[in-house]
């Protein structure tokens, strides 16, 4: 439900708001990352609630056995819609960054490629450009999935953190290392 909402609606929009806002080819990286951004953030609205029940169920797995409608009775229960847009605010700026990150690198790299001339078949293209913008999209959004799983794994009975900056801020004092996850 979360890749069919979020995922398809932040890949999918991504050229439309290209056309939008005048993105071009050789149009500044900036402009390729707003785009993706703003398609990412549309997508996040549409599928935090979904991610906000798959954090939760990830969380309980093997403490407890919770069926998804159990989970979301007991969600509206306890916290009304809000509890479905729990962490809203991480989601956005994660999704933005993610987005904008993921799709900007992929055209940017992509007509890098292509206007050196040093590479010409399209499959290893797509390959050095997915994997550039896969790349830089992984070091640019860890932190925000950090502060986002942090957020949407808490109850509103049980608030640790008051949002997104008091989440990052207490991360980053109080772990040795802030933002990476050793397992």
């Amino acid at each position: 439900m979360r890749e069919a909402s979020y995922t398809s609606l932040r890949i999918g929009l991504y050229s439309p708001i290209k056309r939008f806002m005048g993105v071009k080819k050789n149009s500044n990286f900036f402009y390729k990352f707003s785009a993706g951004s703003l398609a990412g953030a549309l997508g996040t609205f549409v599928g935090n609630p979904f991610d906000v029940l798959k954090t939760r169920l990830m969380a309980a797995e093997g403490k407890v056995s919770v069926s998804l409608s159990h989970l979301c009775r007991d969600i509206y229960k306890a916290e009304g819609m809000g509890g479905f847009y729990r962490g809203i605010q991480a989601n956005v700026m994660r999704a933005m960054v993610l987005n904008g990150t993921k799709m900007g690198c992929y055209d940017q790299i992509k007509t890098t490629i292509k206007q050196s001339g040093l590479i010409s078949g399209k499959i290893m293209t797509q390959f050095l450009s997915a994997f550039g913008a896969g790349f830089f999209m992984a070091i640019t959004v860890t932190p925000f999935d950090m502060v986002r799983t942090r957020l949407m794994n808490q109850s509103a009975n049980a608030m640790a953190y008051s949002g997104f900056v008091d989440c990052t801020i207490k991360v980053s004092t109080t772990s040795p290392f802030p933002f990476i996850t050793l397992t």
